[in-house]
């Protein structure tokens, strides 16, 4: 997992009812961490911050879905963040995926499901 570079990827999350393919950003350099998505009104799919144990919406422009993944990229959490909040650090999280607000419900994106990133 430490191997990835901020660009473009694809992100699948593994439901009963079938995979779910989803476009995914990597952001793991210390400058796209940083920029996240701030200035943005939308992202298509979602962004992968790593590593990350929590996030802030401040100076974002929407309230974003936020899932917090464990090493092994099983969901510990998702919250869904307006603008101008902190986020928990949450213990065991390596990774954050952020996305449009209600998203990650439409995914079926919720605690305990895995997911893989390529």
């Amino acid at each position: 997992m430490g191997r990835w570079r901020d660009g473009r990827g694809m992100l699948t999350v593994h439901r009963r009812q079938g995979d779910l393919c989803v476009p995914l950003e990597f952001a793991v350099s210390y400058r796209a961490r940083t920029r996240g998505l701030l200035g943005r009104d939308s992202v298509e799919g979602a962004l992968l911050l790593s590593p990350a144990a929590s996030v802030h919406t401040f100076g974002m422009r929407m309230a974003i879905d936020v899932a917090y993944l464990d090493r092994s990229l099983r969901v510990l959490a998702v919250r869904t963040m307006e603008p101008g909040r902190l986020g928990l650090h949450r213990l065991r999280s390596r990774h954050v995926l952020e996305a449009g607000a209600g998203a990650m419900a439409g995914w079926g994106l919720v605690a305990g499901v895995r997911v893989s990133v390529g």
